[in-house]
């Protein structure tokens, strides 16, 4: 198997020949957000399948591509679609993009994630920017051989997620007049939801809302240098006492639902926060 320098190099080498931009910011559109593609002026649309060592996307409203084109004037690189270690592949694997985004000139990723809400503060359809997470998932991205062009092996994960950018996500909201939280997220692996104990050990121990990836993107960017803004959209409310079955089909319906407001938050940030 190739060493991972040489996966990243093969790659970004594919996507440099369908797109010669360097990207200022990469973003990752999880369940329900594939309508987002369409605000980007779309100069290349790459499928996994044709990217060296990209895993393939098997998930509902995952469409599998790299949309490669500007936002806001801004060069970005956008996922339509994300791969889980529920799928069957390492972290290694899912997180591989992340790494191939940075090589093409990224400096900033933007993540997007449908989750279950346990804090009763919030609502369906509720948008929140995520300050702080817990890793349940019981793996690490960064298990295995270490390369020190990737950073260091021992990464400080004190503070992964930007602070300003989170604040300015918040202040569009607040101007757009819709509701937007801070928040711990908290990664299982799935692809089971969780039961009642589950849901309220989760609350016991910090936790806001729960799904099932972005943690492994955000130890990543953290090792490579990447700001990150982590925006999870509260798909079905987790109250053990109050709860109701739930359907991947409803979990979509709603992220898809709450995509304009998810949007307004992106176009905004990119727009304010990554011109320069």
């Amino acid at each position: 198997m190739l060493d991972l320098a040489a996966r990243i190099d093969d790659a970004a080498a594919t996507i440099a020949g369908q797109w010669a931009r360097a990207p200022r910011a990469a973003i990752i559109l999880g369940t329900g957000q594939g309508r987002f593609a369409s605000q980007i002026d779309t100069e290349a649309t790459i499928p996994y399948e044709s990217i060296p060592h990209f895993p393939r996307s098997t998930v509902l409203s995952h469409k599998g591509q790299l949309v490669c084109g500007t936002l806001c004037g801004v060069p970005v690189v956008t996922m339509e679609g994300r791969c889980h270690a529920y799928e069957g592949y390492s972290l290694a694997d899912t997180t591989l993009a992340v790494r191939v985004m940075k090589a093409l000139g990224a400096r900033a990723l933007i993540l997007t994630n449908a989750s279950g809400g346990m804090n009763p503060y919030y609502a369906q359809g509720d948008i929140v920017v995520i300050e702080d997470h817990i890793n349940l998932l019981f793996d690490s991205p960064l298990l295995g051989p270490h390369d020190d062009a990737q950073g260091d092996r021992f990464v400080d994960l004190s503070g992964p997620y930007d602070e300003r950018l989170a604040s300015r996500a918040l202040e569009i909201a607040r101007r757009e007049g819709f509701a937007a939280h801070r928040g711990v997220y908290a990664a299982l692996k799935g692809p089971n939801l969780e039961t009642r104990a589950e849901y309220r050990f989760l609350r016991a121990i910090g936790a806001d809302v729960v799904g099932m990836s972005t943690v492994p993107e955000v130890i990543v960017a953290a090792q490579i240098g990447l700001r990150v803004l982590a925006l999870s959209t509260v798909t079905n409310v987790c109250l053990p006492d109050a709860l109701r079955p739930a359907s991947a089909e409803a979990i979509v319906a709603v992220a898809e639902a709450a995509e304009p407001r998810l949007r307004q938050i992106v176009l905004g940030v990119v727009a304010d926060e990554l011109q320069g």
